[in-house]
């Protein structure tokens, strides 16, 4: 996904952008975190966007932008100008980041929907994989070629992405909440497992988009939408209790996603390497590459257990591991820090548990976030809905970027890890008590999973009661 290799070059990027711009540490906290605040104009632009003009065309408009903005970056002859490219790339970013699981959850079918929108974590793991290859071979060239070379070429995964969104097929569910009902059948009939499968979930769409069942027009007129009001009156204002659940949910997943400190390790790694002892540039290079590597290896693990195993599962495995890991990275951290010669055994434990945590977080909780919190949201509610996960993700993510570097200066670089352990605990605890298990429900039927906030297994066992008994009538009935 466009803005993935950004990640992975900007970590070691500002390795050589310090050097030849000659800035400070605050302002390479700033130039690597301020992306994700950027992002956030492009992620509460897109949903109007994307309800305006339909998914397919939103995508290919977040590609130009990030295009621009990977060029300007890549041009930049000083600091501001470098701020002014990553502000035009954090706007691409931020509708990225929003409409790509929006769009492939709303095309996906139920059974294979966790493998579907878990792609374009994929994706963001590959380009973070590529940002840091490219990082190694362009380290060789000259300081002020290098940096410039890593950041600009991030403008060519933009074009292949804008080309595919051309030739892909457009959301079903965006077709009929236009009316376009034949156009819909069309598509429905091309990524559905078999006719049956299209027409019941025409059916479903239909019902939650409030078109009756007998209407079979191929293009029905629709009311004008306002302006957006009404959907943040029923989000923010007066939310029902099941949308008030998916909304803590949502800002909940997407919090504990970023603050339990993976951008610390994905975005300064180098840094987090050399205080693990690590000295030289290649070095700490290489050593982020695997980074990297694993990072990648593991989401594609995950993209096939999500519905075979489930979200919870997953979700609380990973998340477990990482709270085992950064104990061990912090507890190495410290250990080093506090001697005044090399301890080999303790470097290895932070490379391991460094490699150990990225592992974990892409096998759950890296994809889960964008998976679970783009099939909650109603149909009516979605696009914006997932805005607001992609806003506290990028805040959050934001904050981390721009503080790390003072973090671990006021309170030991081993001391932020311990806070991201609490962190992680806090999040494990609350994954296991609020958020329901997604697999299997089509998108229609999400709604009635939530409400009751504690209580939700009470209400799946009161769901799943309900449908045997729907089932067996059906079948008494033949």
């Amino acid at each position: 996904m466009i803005g993935s290799s950004d990640t992975g070059v900007m970590s070691g990027a500002v390795i050589y952008i310090k050097k030849d711009l000659k800035i400070t540490d605050v302002e390479i906290e700033v130039i690597v975190g301020i992306i994700n605040l950027y992002a956030l104009f492009g992620a509460a632009a897109a949903g109007r966007t994307s309800d305006w003009i339909g998914r397919r065309y939103t995508i290919v408009c977040a590609a130009g932008i990030f295009f621009a903005g990977a060029l300007l970056m890549g041009l930049a002859t000083n600091y501001a100008f470098l701020m002014v490219g990553r502000f035009v790339a954090g706007v691409g970013v931020g509708y990225a980041l929003m409409i790509a699981p929006v769009y492939t959850a709303e095309l996906a079918p139920s059974a294979s929907r966790g493998f579907l929108t878990s792609l374009p974590e994929v994706f963001i793991n590959f380009g973070v994989l590529l940002g840091y290859v490219s990082n190694y071979a362009f380290s060789k060239l000259p300081t002020q070629l290098g940096w410039r070379l890593m950041l600009g070429i991030g403008a060519v995964p933009s074009v292949f992405l804008a080309v595919g969104g051309l030739v892909m097929p457009e959301s079903p569910r965006w077709l009929i909440m236009q009316g376009r009902l034949g156009d819909a059948k069309k598509v429905l009939y091309k990524i559905s497992d078999s006719k049956e499968d299209a027409q019941l979930r025409f059916a479903d769409i239909k019902e939650a988009v409030g078109i009756p069942e007998s209407c079979n027009d191929d293009v029905v007129q629709r009311p004008k939408r306002s302006r957006g009001e009404d959907v943040w009156r029923e989000l923010l204002l007066r939310p029902t209790p099941s949308v008030r659940h998916i909304l803590i949910a949502v800002i909940g997943i997407h919090f504990f996603q970023q603050s339990s400190g993976i951008d610390a390790v994905v975005l300064y790694s180098p840094r987090i390497f050399e205080k693990a002892g690590i000295k030289d540039d290649t070095d700490k290079l290489l050593a982020t590459m695997a980074v990297g590597f694993t990072k990648t290896t593991f989401v594609l693990v995950a993209t096939f257990l999500l519905d075979r195993i489930g979200r919870r599962p997953l979700l609380l495995t990973s998340c477990g591991g990482m709270i085992l890991s950064l104990i061990g990275l912090a507890v190495g951290l410290t250990i080093v820090n506090h001697s005044d010669h090399n301890i080999t055994w303790a470097i290895a434990l932070c490379i391991t548990t460094v490699l150990s945590m990225v592992g974990f977080f892409s096998i759950g909780m890296g994809p889960i976030a964008w998976v679970y919190s783009s099939e909650i949201f109603p149909l009516k509610l979605r696009a914006q809905g997932c805005s607001i996960g992609v806003a506290v993700n990028r805040v959050v993510s934001g904050v981390i970027g721009m503080t790390f570097i003072s973090l671990y200066k006021a309170m030991t670089i081993g001391g932020a890890f311990f806070m991201f352990t609490g962190i992680a605990s806090v999040a494990w605890v609350f994954f296991y008590t609020l958020l329901p298990e997604t697999q299997g429900r089509t998108l229609e039927e999400m709604e009635t999973l939530f409400g009751t906030y504690f209580k939700w297994r009470s209400t799946m066992k009161n769901l799943e009661n309900k449908k045997e008994d729907d089932d067996g009538e059906t079948n008494t009935q033949t």
